[in-house]
């Protein structure tokens, strides 16, 4: 039995390689650590990438090999919301709630905010609920549109919206992602968020253990969506106490280091002052990430049993027209010039 698991962990470890960043030894540009973190992707490029692709090896036999076949594509366009929030109006609010918006003295905000989208738009109005964001609502409507790709048996569009619901749902999972201190900019800790989902999960992860078992059929994908928005919200309080706790205790001039991006060297958390706030957080951000990949892999089996189990090997690939192959470069396009449409922070 050790020797079948140490067999599947180097076929995993193999399979989940996404590769490290370049050092350039040269004189680069100095950026200050928030606008480092403002221009790190939720759960950074490499979280996304990495949830997604693990995603694909809870599924069951009659979806894993069609999806093995298109891991890449998975991988790499599990990032392609984060680009839109550069292309796009309106995208911004689909990768975060501000749920502690909603307060009522005698109720918790899950208590207060109704879990279906026209009982929540009836009680709050839709521009209140986009303005502080929607993503449960959103995950629960991508899964309507994935179900119909995969009763059409439209492998372009399976494969779009496989990659971009995980993203979502990835998004679901991270604490500061439920709040409106999602910064720490109302606590004068400005620069967590790209801390706790970026820095740790990079230096990190390697160690984290991602074997967490086959997806399951979700009965009610909008009231799982909620329970895992209220999970990641639990953790706010840990999330910004303990770094507050840490930042009062530990030596200033150690807490920060510089390091290489491609062709900029930025101020960032050190590894020392990292290992202590992972160590403080007790694997809470293991525990994100293995829920994260569970939940997106769920959210596929589910999707392909409710349109029927459809027979996933025999759909023909298809090029992109013209049409998509520009969307996608103006996409690309508006990403390089790193202006966002919405919040200027990573949701």
């Amino acid at each position: 039995m050790k020797s079948i698991k140490l067999i599947l962990f180097v076929f995993l470890a193999t399979a989940i390689g996404i590769g490290s960043s370049s050092f350039i030894k040269e004189k680069k540009k100095i950026t200050p650590i928030d606008s480092s973190c403002s221009s790190i992707a939720v759960w950074g490029f490499y979280g996304h990438k990495k949830i997604n692709r693990l995603a694909v090896f809870t599924l069951p036999k009659g979806m894993f090999t069609f999806y093995k076949k298109h891991i890449e594509f998975i991988t790499d366009h599990a990032v392609d919301p984060d680009k839109r929030r550069y292309a796009v109006e309106g995208e911004a609010p689909r990768h975060y709630i501000d749920i502690d918006h909603y307060h009522h003295d005698s109720l918790t905000p899950f208590q207060l905010v109704p879990r279906d989208w026209n009982d929540a738009i009836t009680k709050f109005t839709e521009d209140t609920l986009q303005e502080y964001g929607i993503v449960p609502w959103h995950v629960n409507f991508m899964q309507y549109r994935l179900t119909k790709a995969f009763k059409e048996k439209d492998l372009k569009k399976i494969l779009k919206l496989s990659a971009e619901i995980g993203h979502y749902i990835g998004d679901a999972s991270v604490p500061l992602h439920t709040t409106e201190n999602y910064n720490g900019q109302l606590t004068g800790q400005r620069g967590i968020h790209g801390f706790w989902e970026s820095r740790i999960p990079e230096l990190f992860s390697e160690d984290y253990d991602f074997f967490v078992g086959q997806a399951t059929y979700i009965e009610s994908p909008i009231d799982y969506i909620w329970d895992v928005v209220e999970s990641s919200h639990i953790a706010v309080d840990s999330v910004l106490g303990f770094e507050k706790d840490l930042t009062n205790t530990y030596p200033k001039d150690r807490k920060y280091a510089f390091d290489n991006r491609g062709n900029r060297t930025i101020k960032t958390y050190s590894k020392e002052y990292s290992q202590e706030y992972q160590d403080m957080l007790d694997g809470m951000i293991e525990r994100r990430m293995r829920s994260s990949i569970t939940s997106v892999g769920s959210f596929w089996y589910t999707c392909w049993m409710n349109a029927g189990q459809p027979n996933l090997e025999d759909l023909e690939k298809k090029e992109l027209t013209e049409k998509e192959k520009k969307e996608q470069e103006e996409l690309e396009n508006a990403y390089k010039k790193g202006k966002i449409k919405g919040r200027e922070h990573q949701h």
